[in-house]
């Protein structure tokens, strides 16, 4: 919509205000590492991050969240919705395409209110990643390596001020009304350009082939003799699926009062990768070997999901190559899948 300006100096009362009328979550320092966290005072937000144990997705589909509350007498429940306004601050353009993504799984077919309702409550306030987050990192073979939409405002480091771009109309009253900005000079838009131009080459393309055609080489590798091999490494713990942003696979469970007279119905995440997500109730698991699995997490990403929505399942962020504790990484399998089908 537009490009603005928000010196450095003036990012401590930008945050200070939002404080006041938002839940603010952003990246903090945790240990060694970084976290989406609640921010109460500016100098915990780390924008300059590499990235966060869990995606910014948990603040949109919790770990745990309450659907609806019950009562056993007269048989009558109630929805609970999240509906605080909130603002995810500093968030990475992988994730943002992850989120984009979420948006369109719950909003097709059967509605999820409660995602839709916390989404619409929510400002993505984005930030460009100018140097890869680590050696896990693929996005640039994902093409989530920048984002033209999915976020209200979107923040690029220029050295002493930030250029801001406007993605909604609520980006630009939270503009408006929370910090001090002005409209970008000549010499500002080329210095964005010339930051954005620069970024490219830091960045190194890991797969073999064009992302865009990882649905087609799923389709042929159905059978693929990886599978078994990945069976005898994978430790089915479903790290891989938990650290995931476009991961939305859930278990849903009572809790019922000792007097058994009220309840709740809660949602928790859950994984693909588990021996007991597959089985029914009759006793078969129709996914029940490890290879199995592993398929199915890999056909999810690069062929189920763009069938389904359009854009890849995976947005290359790195998170499950990171916690994986046996090494199977998407860049690893999609690259093997690639040479034995062109071999």
């Amino acid at each position: 919509m537009s490009l603005r300006m928000i010196d450095k100096g003036s990012m401590a009362a930008f945050v200070s205000n939002l404080l006041q009328a938002y839940e603010v979550v952003g990246p903090r320092a945790k240990d060694s590492q970084y976290a989406f966290g609640r921010i109460t005072d500016y100098d915990q937000l780390r924008l300059d991050y590499n990235t966060t144990i869990l995606p910014p997705k948990k603040y949109l589909l919790p770990q745990e969240e309450v659907l609806f509350t019950f009562q056993t007498e007269g048989m009558s429940a109630a929805p609970v919705f999240d509906t605080r306004p909130r603002v995810i601050f500093g968030v990475h353009t992988c994730d943002i395409h992850a989120l984009h993504l979420l948006d369109a799984v719950f909003a097709t077919g059967q509605r999820d209110e409660h995602y839709l309702e916390r989404r619409a409550a929510t400002l993505i306030v984005g930030i460009e990643c100018l140097t890869p987050c680590d050696e896990h990192s693929f996005c640039k073979s994902m093409g989530t390596l920048s984002a033209s939409e999915g976020f209200d405002l979107h923040l690029t480091d220029l050295g002493d001020r930030y250029a801001v771009e406007v993605g909604t109309p609520a980006g630009e009253a939270l503009l408006a009304r929370y910090a001090a900005n002005h409209g970008a000079g000549e010499s500002e838009v080329g210095l964005l350009d010339k930051m954005l131009s620069e970024k490219w080459p830091r960045f190194s393309y890991r797969l073999d082939f064009d992302g865009n055609e990882l649905p087609a080489l799923m389709a042929v590798s159905y059978k693929n003799p990886i599978w078994k091999e990945l069976e005898g490494r994978c430790l089915a713990c479903g790290s891989c699926n938990l650290v995931c942003p476009t991961c939305y696979c859930f278990d849903v469970q009572d809790r019922v009062s000792m007097d058994r007279k009220t309840g709740e119905r809660i949602r928790v995440w859950d994984s693909c990768q588990l021996a007991e997500f597959a089985r029914v109730g009759s006793g078969e698991n129709f996914r029940k070997t490890r290879a199995e699995r592993q398929r199915h997490r890999f056909f999810r990403k690069g062929k189920y999901i763009p069938d389904m929505h359009g854009e890849l399942g995976c947005v290359g962020c790195g998170r499950c190559a990171r916690a994986c504790l046996v090494d199977i990484t998407p860049v690893g399998v999609w690259n093997a899948l690639h040479k034995a089908h062109t071999a």
